[in-house]
């Protein structure tokens, strides 16, 4: 038996409903909001500006430093510990490695871009959703960027291919299920991130890698709306 119908109704290429905002923290210099679904992610850009410790830096281009932290109360299940932990560095360093291909610091030597991600609220796809918050944050702040990066969640839910997977689909406990973040450059294609958590088919990643091209692209819409409509009334 395959999973047909899923557990709040959506189609199996249908993300939850998302929003974007950009210029959400005042005194950052470049910031974002993204939610998608109830998972809600926050980030905010600082710098370029001088790094310390010194020895730290690079003399030939600009740093980024990525850190991801999930709210104490914001999700399923325990209180999570405050502070950083193994999985909050391991989502912080997969966020810049999926954010470094487009984004120039050339022009910055011994100089670091910070950005923030904090998550108040979460539903799963956590990673992906400070993904797109940050690379929205980037934007916003005027880092010279080649293209967005969109990021999503797909996978397999006893042998369906979804999009954008929920709480209650990776807990889901009647088949097996694959869970991967995916990030993706949309004017390109290329993948910038990919992980997976569980055992697929080679033709069952094929078809969730052609869904989340599909699904990024959405994404990157908006994205580019959130961006021109911060701008649009700074104009006014």
């Amino acid at each position: 038996m395959t999973y047909d119908k899923r557990l709040d109704g959506r189609k199996a290429d249908e993300t939850r409903p998302i929003e974007a905002k950009v210029g959400v923290v005042k005194n950052a210099d470049g910031s974002a909001m993204f939610k998608i679904g109830s998972t809600v992610a926050y980030a905010a850009v600082y710098g370029p500006r001088e790094m310390y410790p010194r020895f730290q830096q690079n003399p030939q281009k600009g740093v980024l430093r990525c850190n991801y932290n999930m709210m104490p109360f914001s999700g399923h299940g325990n209180r999570v510990r405050p502070g950083p932990n193994r999985r909050s560095k391991e989502i912080g360093m997969v966020t810049e490695k999926a954010l470094l291909p487009v984004i120039d610091l050339s022009k910055f030597p011994n100089a670091v871009v910070d950005v923030f991600i904090e998550l108040p609220q979460t539903d799963a796809g956590t990673r992906c959703a400070g993904i797109c918050a940050a690379s929205m944050a980037l934007a916003d702040a005027g880092i010279i960027m080649k293209d967005l990066v969109a990021s999503v969640a797909v996978g397999s839910v006893d042998h369906s291919i979804i999009a954008d997977l929920n709480y209650d689909e990776e807990a889901y406990e009647d088949g097996p299920v694959a869970d991967i973040p995916v990030a993706i450059l949309p004017n390109s294609g290329k993948v910038t991130l990919l992980q997976m958590d569980g055992e697929l088919s080679r033709e069952e990643l094929k078809k969730s890698l052609e869904l989340s091209k599909k699904v990024c692209k959405d994404i990157y819409e908006v994205q580019k709306k959130a961006l021109k409509a911060k701008f649009e009334v700074e104009s006014k």
